[in-house]
């Protein structure tokens, strides 16, 4: 079974791989520039060997990217599978992209994906425009290097995985964030309409959990669990990633008893719809 310190190592080495193609350098070349063999090289960017800083502080030098040095190093911070606290300052150093890839990673690696979302679209179910918009939102907010568009296509690329047959993706989304708008009225009308045809999917569950609705256990926060090994809990300042199974029996707990409260398909696509209607486009 693939674990999570390989799906992140292998996040790296693909970008590692991504940047070495843009310079316009084989593998080859590249080693010889570094004075390194050619199976350092590769091993690198196939994801079968841990680089250290050096090793991605010459990485980038080589390649002219110097400015991508805090991005690999902040995906080398994300390998240690034992530290909970992720800190977004750390992982975000180079731009949101390489956060993406390791999504994109986890994603694939996962065969039952379950999730909760309080005050925004998940997102696996967002367009490229509303991904566009929160992107751009917290690079501002943060005051780091804005990697927009590559981020949102790493996006759009795990979200690929919603149409493979061995996955299976269990949604809760809150009301509020059919209603909370990040973005320009005609992006949120249009995400709304994807919202709305992902309801009944094979392969995607999908239940808004309506304003009015008595819950066991109010919602605190989102929070995603990847089959039975992670779970991963997103702050202001930072993410946590709980493996523990004390840990993740509570938040499957908790995720259990919201979903009992939520409607699903036709009821859910008349929450949706309503919100639709709500927006005003004239």
């Amino acid at each position: 079974m693939t674990t999570d310190f390989q799906t992140a190592r292998e996040a790296l080495g693909a970008r590692l791989r991504e940047l070495r193609a843009e310079a316009g350098l084989e593998g080859k070349d590249l080693a010889a520039r570094l004075g390194w063999q050619s199976s350092k090289v590769s091993r690198l960017q196939n994801g079968k060997q841990t680089p250290t800083r050096e090793d991605l502080t010459s990485w980038a030098r080589a390649i002219g990217r110097a400015d991508a040095e805090p991005e690999l190093h902040g995906l080398l911070a994300g390998l240690d599978m034992k530290q909970r606290h992720r800190s977004w300052r750390r992982q975000l150093a180079g731009g949101h992209r390489g956060r993406q890839e390791i999504a994109v990673r986890q994603t694939e690696a996962t065969t039952m994906l379950r999730g909760l979302e309080v005050s925004r679209i998940p997102g696996l179910f967002q367009t490229p425009e509303y991904a566009r918009v929160i992107f751009d939102s917290n690079a501002e907010f943060r005051g780091i290097t804005p990697t927009t568009e590559a981020a949102v296509e790493a996006r759009m690329r795990r979200q690929e995985s919603l149409y493979d047959p061995e996955k299976t993706f269990r949604f809760l989304v809150c009301e509020a964030a059919l209603y909370h708008r990040p973005c320009p009225v005609e992006v949120m009308a249009e995400q709304l309409d994807r919202l709305y045809n992902l309801v009944g999917q094979r392969r995607i569950e999908l239940g808004i959990l309506p304003f009015g609705a008595q819950l066991r256990r109010t919602a605190p926060h989102a929070f995603w669990i990847y089959d039975r090994r992670l779970v991963i809990v997103e702050t202001i300042s930072e993410e946590l990633w709980l493996t523990g199974e004390d840990d993740i029996a509570l938040y499957e707990r908790a995720w259990e008893w919201l979903a009992e409260a939520a409607e699903y398909g036709t009821p859910a696509r008349r929450l949706i719809g309503r919100a639709r209607a709500s927006l005003d486009l004239t």
